[in-house]
């Protein structure tokens, strides 16, 4: 990838869009030994921070390519780890591990497909019958359900929600020399190689996953530290990742930002930079700012959400060309600003929420309005989730007490409701692990709920689901949590803005000032802007030790 790649519009996202779209190449998983990735960073890092804190070596890619590749086909996973370990330097290169990874993933098809869990992860991704020569393209079918990828055994394990989560690291001193610089949310990567936030200062940061995750020396887990840090220039509203992301090629590593009267910003994952803009007008042909974002589950098309009206941009063609697609026509329809978007995993068929506290279904080829289901939230939506086998849809909104579980295959019908503590205007996320199974939430006292959905009455008539686990995860409102794509780990951002508490009328006195000082402390104390890594698997023998530990550190 070149270094023009911020300053020209159309050249990455263009080229990253065309051979997705050719390919039809659902997203990459994380290359075998992520380690070794993280390591470089570290140590590009500690070097004195090049322009590219994600790039990969390339230098070495001419030499022994082809030798790596028969190799690996010759002798499997073996081969390819102990190539990996001869040479780091081979797991950032963008031909070699798309090859090794076919050797080393083909006996993990026949674990998952033996598992029986749901596969539909895409929209239109039928081609679970595919070639082993195409195996390298298919890591989600095979990593998805809840088996890791990973250079340990480990590592192949599922959430296990029998006891609490175990904290791991996080990251809270980048977000103390901001004041009241609260974040609001966390999002995995697809590929699951590092961590986007976004915060009140509008800065948008990219964390990797530390190397030493994939063992259990967690002891030696340093604060996490951003790689990225990429500054808006107002209030973000929203952001997300391409959905074919790989770190393994960097034409595809980018996301989307949009924030208060500017473009909608495509952002270099790799270098920071602006790669691409788009930029969309209103009727009186003035720019105005998209209020939630989503791409296709092909990563062809960037949907933008707007007062009634969805625009939808093509990834290969920035710039203002876009389609529009009014959600109320002749006055009947879905009205409101349209404030999250979700997209089934199985059907061409996408969800649209809206600050009219509504949802509705459309059709992904022309926006045609399928369904709008009936309004039963006390507040605006801010978040709407699918199930895996697309089903089920899952919403909830802001200052809304509860998250509610709607049957697709019956319009209308709630199955079953899930309670949370949501007492302000901030977008509270939710997320289910990939099997559909766990569906895990935070509120705005800080407290971490876990449903298990399996557990629900099937012919459900609007029941209350109670959780299977609760725990503290921050002192503050957890606003973000996102489960990692294929390990058992959690991310969990907290923070909320901070009013000062109402105080004496007659407000400059001595006793009014220390009165004062005493409720800033107070309204201190409870701060916690903070980003949080959890550990949500079995426990490991060289962990179990500090269990009692850093729980009694969680839990104080």
């Amino acid at each position: 990838m070149s270094d023009s790649a911020g300053n020209g519009e159309s050249g990455g996202v263009a080229g990253a869009g065309q051979d997705s779209e050719a390919d039809n190449e659902p997203p990459q998983q994380a290359p075998p030994l992520p380690e070794d990735e993280g390591f470089k960073v570290g140590e590009n890092l500690e070097e004195g921070a090049p322009t590219s804190a994600k790039r990969p070596r390339l230098s070495e890619e001419d030499q022994g390519l082809e030798q790596v590749a028969k190799t690996v086909e010759m002798h499997g996973t073996q081969a390819q780890d102990s190539l990996l370990k001869e040479d780091p330097a081979l797991p950032a290169q963008k031909g070699a591990p798309l090859q090794s990874e076919e050797g080393g993933r083909g006996a993990q098809e026949v674990t998952v497909s033996e598992a029986g869990e749901e596969e539909c992860r895409q929209n239109g991704d039928g081609e679970h019958d595919a070639p082993l020569e195409e195996a390298e393209t298919k890591p989600e079918e095979h990593n998805g359900n809840g088996s890791a990828d990973s250079p340990s055994e480990g590592q192949h394990l599922g959430l296990d929600f029998t006891q609490n989560p175990q904290m791991l690291t996080g990251s809270w001193t980048e977000y103390s020399n901001f004041p009241e610089n609260y974040l609001k949310g966390c999002k995995w990567a697809p590929d699951g190689s590092c961590i986007l936030t976004n915060s009140a200062d509008n800065v948008l940061r990219v964390y990797n996953l530390p190397a030493e995750i994939y063992s259990y020396n967690w002891d030696l887990l340093p604060e996490m530290n951003p790689v990225l840090r990429m500054a808006e220039g107002d209030t973000i509203y929203d952001y997300c990742w391409y959905p074919k992301m790989n770190s393994l090629d960097p034409d595809t590593c980018f996301l989307a930002s949009s924030s208060r009267d500017n473009p909608v910003h495509v952002w270099d994952a790799f270098y920071g930079e602006v790669r691409a803009s788009f930029r969309p007008y209103n009727h009186l042909d003035e720019l105005t700012a998209a209020h939630s974002l989503c791409f296709s589950p092909d990563g062809t098309q960037l949907y933008c959400g707007f007062d009634k009206t969805v625009r939808v941009f093509y990834t290969d063609r920035p710039g203002r060309d876009c389609e529009e697609r009014p959600t109320v026509v002749k006055k009947q329809g879905q009205s409101g600003i349209i404030s999250c978007f979700g997209f089934s995993p199985c059907q061409s068929v996408y969800a649209c929420g809206s600050y009219s506290r509504c949802a509705g279904l459309y059709s992904c080829q022309d926006g045609t309005l399928l369904a709008l289901l009936p309004t039963r939230h006390h507040g605006g939506l801010t978040h709407l989730l699918f199930s895996p086998d697309g089903n089920y849809l899952y919403t909830g909104g802001r200052k809304d007490p509860e998250i509610l579980c709607w049957d697709l295959r019956e319009p209308g019908k709630v199955v079953f409701s899930l309670k949370r503590n949501v007492a302000t205007n901030q977008r509270i996320y939710f997320d289910l692990d990939l099997s559909g199974r766990y569906l895990l939430s935070g509120d705005t006292e800080g407290v971490v709920s876990v449903w298990d959905t399996q557990t629900a009455p099937p012919d459900g008539n609007e029941e209350l689901l109670q959780p299977q686990l609760r725990f503290q995860a921050h002192w503050d409102c957890t606003n973000g949590i996102s489960i990692h794509p294929f390990m058992p780990l959690l991310a969990t951002s907290s923070g909320q803005r901070q009013f000062p508490w109402p105080g004496d009328s007659e407000g400059d006195s001595a006793s009014d000032g220390e009165g004062g000082e005493a409720v800033m402390s107070q309204q201190e104390s409870r701060q916690d802007n903070t980003m949080r890594l959890w550990w949500a698997g079995p426990l490991g023998p060289a962990s179990e030790g500090n269990q009692e530990q850093n729980a009694a550190v969680v839990e104080a």
